[in-house]
């Protein structure tokens, strides 16, 4: 005897077909719809929302063969701009940067930034933190290839989720951005030292036990230096990593004796970021 098993009605299909949709729409909420151009895709990620601090991101997709910029896009290109003021509960944005890669810009000279995908994470202090937080960013930035397009996005996402889906990958580029440090430290792979070799010629002493995939750049200590790429020079020391650069790009009437400049030593799996007073 056979048992007849009673088909799912279409109202109970539906109801199954509306749970799904919702559930996917709930994990959905940790990142906002990718805003897409001709070569590249930006959206914002939401990390879990408990206390006044919050986590978040700003992630890039890139077509193969375009990149983007660091906040200092060295001989040329263009950094993204961030404005987050049309966000509501928000006091304060910290935008953080993963270590950038170098490129040939073309021309001659290199451009540092970012290939494929990358995830800038996001330090985001809300006024009240038991009231909704939106997070609102209005975002230039350029893609280029042999030429540069400027792209202009408008991203929205709010931050509900207690445990967000979004958290590992939020974690994963945190890990990214550069740790700070101090000249000197005692560590395998650390700036040992900074001196001058004349008015113009800056040297810095990397200790690293394999000088191979190492790069230094430097930045001033306000956004209208424009500071060269260090380039490497041999040591004559094993171990030590030499880096020179001249003191182009000041701003006019400005004396760099004493200046805070930001040093970002790169590594083949770590990254660190110095900030040290020019002797």
């Amino acid at each position: 005897m056979s048992a007849l098993v009673p088909r799912p009605s279409a109202t109970l299909l539906t109801a199954a077909l509306l749970w799904s949709c919702a559930s996917l729409g709930g994990w959905a909420q940790d990142s906002s719809p990718w805003q897409r151009d001709g070569h590249s895709a930006v959206r914002l990620l939401a990390g879990s929302r408990s206390g006044p601090v919050v986590l978040g991101g700003v992630a890039f997709q890139l077509q193969p063969g375009w990149k983007t910029y660091w906040r200092t896009p060295g001989d040329s290109g263009v950094p993204p701009r961030f404005d987050f003021s049309r966000s509501e509960n928000v006091d304060a944005v910290t935008v953080l940067w993963p270590a950038p890669t170098k490129f040939d810009d073309g021309a001659g000279g290199h451009s540092l930034g970012y290939h494929d995908q990358v995830v800038l994470p996001l330090r985001i202090v809300a006024k009240s933190a038991d009231k909704p937080m939106t997070l609102r960013a209005d975002i230039s930035y350029a893609v280029c290839e042999k030429i540069c397009i400027p792209v202009e996005a408008k991203v929205e996402l709010a931050f509900t989720s207690v445990a967000s889906t979004e958290d590992a990958s939020l974690s994963a580029a945190l890990d990214t951005v550069p740790k700070p440090a101090n000249v000197g430290d005692p560590i395998p792979f650390t700036i040992r030292d900074i001196k001058r070799d004349g008015k113009k010629d800056v040297i810095v002493d990397v200790v690293a036990p394999d000088k191979r995939g190492v790069h230094l750049y430097v930045e001033g200590p306000t956004p209208d230096w424009s500071l060269p790429i260090p380039s490497q020079r041999d040591s004559g020391t094993p171990g030590i990593a030499r880096f020179a650069f001249e003191l182009d790009g000041v701003p006019p009437g400005v004396k760099p004796d004493g200046a805070t400049l930001k040093f970002t030593l790169v590594g083949p799996d770590k990254a660190y970021e110095f900030n040290a007073s020019l002797p």
